[in-house]
């Protein structure tokens, strides 16, 4: 420890689920803690799809960082972005080239989707981690249906009015969804030239079933109702090629507006960082206790690490794995600086996951009960509107699901500019009414 000092710090890379809660834990204990996070907000990503599909504003589902911690003043927030750990000096490397010393180290710098190797797909598939990826797709979905509103060819038409979801998985099925929703609800009521619910929303899962993490009767149920959405369900497509026109999927080329990738998670590199030994999908393995074997003053949590549950399977990459983790790490350390008898080893408390399927619709398994429909879709509502950060992002929120339920509007319809991939065809000067009866006759077919 540096002679300067004379607390230790607690450096917290990541401002997620993880980083959040253990930083709360440590507030006013006798140690320095500094969150380093390279935005400025924590974000509720189970809700972020909403925002990518213009049903809720940004600002709904984040939370300044430094406003959540502001009531701890031995709390410290950098907006920075980790590049590597010097283990042996006891420093965190920062793309500016800073340097911070610490004395524990907590690593919840989250995961990144994969792309199964073929890396190149990534400049044509749209991904849903951050809040610029989900305006990025709120942007190129609604700029899609103005295109076709102004477009003659009716090949263009149908592409431009065709979204392909990648991945049938709660992600997957939730946006393809309430994309469903949206150009069948709200978006039929704007247009003059296009019948925005006649688009063609594809989803696609390269296993048996979707919501494979659910029960099979559950899984018919979500993709039963997808099918009532208007979505065409589609398992065992295998992925072979993403461009800028589509995909190609299932041994059949979909002409498509925006490719959504939902398919695959991988850890962000802290691995490598540390010259750690890996899981498959690149997260630290590490001890019981969360912490780095060899190393028992850095911890890993979230997303980036590799933990087996009770069952002997790797624990989910989940919300809620990170946030208990970020808790028991926060009271390991705090007892390890306070003194006190350090807690036994890491437990995940498994209390069910849940999947939204449109209006009132969901299936969740909860403390044991197997719940479908609307009972599902109740209490989907009611624990996501909890777990937000504070109060205002409760109300808000609550006011405009109320709103979009009695209404079906969406408050967050705003383009302040076209996607830059989109490819904007000449347009011609267009008849209405011939241009929308081919819209009307040709998509469904």
């Amino acid at each position: 420890m540096p002679a300067s000092r004379f607390r230790p710090r607690v450096v917290i890379l990541g401002a997620g689920f993880g980083g959040v809660n253990a930083a709360k834990v440590l507030g006013g204990a006798p140690v320095d803690v500094v969150v380093v996070d390279r935005t400025n907000h924590h974000l509720f990503q189970p809700l972020l799809y909403q925002v990518a599909t213009a049903a809720l504003a940004p600002s709904d589902i984040a939370a300044a960082t430094r406003a959540l911690l502001r009531g701890y003043k031995n709390i410290k927030v950098i907006m920075g972005e980790a590049v590597g750990v010097d283990a042996d000096a006891r420093q965190v490397c920062l793309r500016d080239g800073a340097r911070l010393d610490y004395d524990f180290l907590v690593v919840a710098t989250g995961s990144s989707y994969s792309f199964f190797g073929h890396d190149e797909w990534a400049r044509h598939a749209h991904v849903l981690k951050t809040l610029d990826d989900a305006l990025e797709i709120r942007s190129a979905l609604l700029s899609a249906f103005e295109l076709a509103e102004r477009c003659t060819d009716v090949a263009e038409i149908r592409r431009l009015m065709t979204f392909v979801v990648i991945g049938g998985g709660p992600t997957g099925v939730e946006l393809a969804g309430t994309i469903a929703e949206l150009s069948r609800t709200t978006l039929a009521r704007d247009f003059r030239t296009i019948a925005p619910d006649s688009a063609h929303i594809v989803l696609c899962e390269a296993g048996e079933r979707i919501l494979s993490a659910f029960t099979p009767e559950q899984s018919r149920y979500g993709a039963a109702m997808l099918r009532r959405l208007g979505v065409h369900v589609r398992t065992g497509a295998m992925v072979r090629a993403v461009d800028a026109r589509g995909v190609d999927v299932g041994g059949e080329r979909i002409e498509a507006a925006l490719v959504l990738w939902c398919a695959g998670t991988a850890a962000n590199p802290a691995a490598q960082w540390l010259r750690a030994v890996s899981a498959k999908n690149g997260g630290v393995r590490v001890k019981p206790d969360c912490s780095l074997p060899g190393r028992p003053e850095i911890f890993v949590i979230g997303d980036v690490a590799s933990l087996d549950g009770a069952d002997g399977n790797p624990l989910p990459a989940l919300a809620p794995v990170a946030k208990q983790q970020g808790c028991y790490v926060g009271k390991l350390l705090r007892t390890k600086i306070e003194g006190g008898a350090e807690p036994g080893p890491f437990r995940y408390r498994d209390y069910g996951m849940m999947a939204i399927i449109g209006r009132s619709r969901a299936v969740a398994m909860l403390f044991g009960l197997r719940m479908r429909g609307f009972a599902a879709w109740l209490a989907w509502s009611l624990i996501h509107l909890m777990l937000l950060v504070d109060f205002r992002s409760r109300l808000t929120v609550y006011v405009n699901w109320s709103w979009a339920w009695f209404t079906y509007g969406r408050g967050a319809r705003l383009l302040t500019r076209a996607p830059r991939w989109i490819e904007q065809r000449r347009v011609q000067p267009e008849d209405r009414a011939s241009t929308r009866e081919l819209t009307q006759g040709d998509m469904t077919k």
